[in-house]
């Protein structure tokens, strides 16, 4: 009898913690949710943000509310983030930079695997490859051709140094070895009016900064740089359909918590997220920014930060590029 007492209480012991987990999860949130973006508001990873969040405070019935922490291209929100408790009530809105900065500056203050758990992908967002109408290539071979037989003659824009469209540009010239020379801008729309005027004829961006002049015939898309063809640009082909699948670029909005954080609380946040994206009109307004809606698990998603991680790292040291 005293046999069997025992053994009850030493299940019920083993399962305490499981069982307070569950009610951790279940009851989550009980108080309001800080959402951290380390941009000022109004940009695309902002305004992904505060869609998100408002959301996920519809469907867990607690104000999700969006804290911008501007400063050093993302690294002040990020590094803030990083030291919060691992509580559930800190999130970070992980843009690409959350990837790119480890490697493209001395030092940040966070560590993009070890100091945060990943929570879910959102959106990402293709790199698209235009050229001025006048330009005379009509597809990414034609383009490289003509780049290399006028070396040094030609140059392309981005919306800045160490941004995706950058990054996708030096990934390019180094794969094909191409005499090309980078000319960096404040934003994509400065970049791809340069591209419009002709002062450098060729360029990289995220489509919200080109889909309007390429419907416009003010710009000639070539390629996009994701693997599978975006929705917002579904005629122009992918750079792997023009023979180039080791080039890649494709921004993201994704969301992370601080390591340590309980995984039932990620597991509801990522579920409530991938939820949140899937709403028909979450949909349309990601199309209207230039993104492709994307989802998956934590696990998922985890794995594309570290392998993004090891991707532009060697771009970055093989380039040289510094922060700048």
């Amino acid at each position: 009898m005293k046999r069997r007492q025992f053994l009850r209480y030493a299940v019920a012991a083993a399962a305490a913690p499981s069982f307070a987990r569950n009610a951790l999860a279940l009851d989550y949130p009980v108080r309001p949710v800080r959402v951290i973006v380390p941009f000022a508001a109004g940009g695309i990873t902002d305004v992904t943000a505060r869609l998100v969040a408002g959301k996920l405070s519809e469907q867990l019935g607690k104000q999700f509310y969006v804290e911008n922490v501007v400063g050093g291209s993302g690294n002040v929100g990020m590094g803030q983030a990083a030291k919060a408790m691992p509580d559930g009530y800190t999130v970070l809105t992980a843009f690409s930079s959350y990837v790119v900065n480890p490697s493209l500056f001395d030092h940040v203050s966070y560590d993009p695997i070890r100091d945060f758990d990943p929570v879910a992908l959102a959106v990402t967002s293709t790199t698209v490859l235009v050229v001025n109408p006048g330009l005379p290539a009509g597809n990414v071979r034609e383009l490289i051709a003509l780049i290399r037989a006028n070396p040094g003659k030609y140059t392309y824009s981005s919306a800045g140094t160490g941004t995706t469209s950058h990054l996708a540009g030096e990934q390019l010239r180094l794969a094909l070895g191409l005499d090309i020379v980078h000319v960096p801008f404040s934003g994509g729309a400065p970049s791809m009016a340069s591209v419009v005027g002709g002062h450098t004829p060729i360029g990289l961006s995220a489509p919200a900064a080109a889909m309007a002049l390429i419907h416009d015939g003010k710009l000639r898309a070539l390629a996009v740089t994701s693997k599978t063809r975006t929705e917002t640009l579904p005629d122009v082909p992918t750079i792997t359909e023009a023979g180039l699948p080791e080039i890649e670029g494709e921004s993201f909005v994704g969301f992370v918590v601080p390591a340590g954080t309980a995984k039932d609380i990620v597991t509801r946040l990522n579920h409530e997220i991938v939820r949140a994206m899937e709403t028909p009109d979450m949909r349309e307004r990601q199309a209207m920014l230039g993104n492709d809606v994307r989802s998956g698990t934590p696990d998922e998603f985890g794995q594309r930060i570290q392998s993004e991680v090891a991707i532009w790292a060697r771009v970055i040291r093989a380039a040289n590029i510094k922060a700048g």
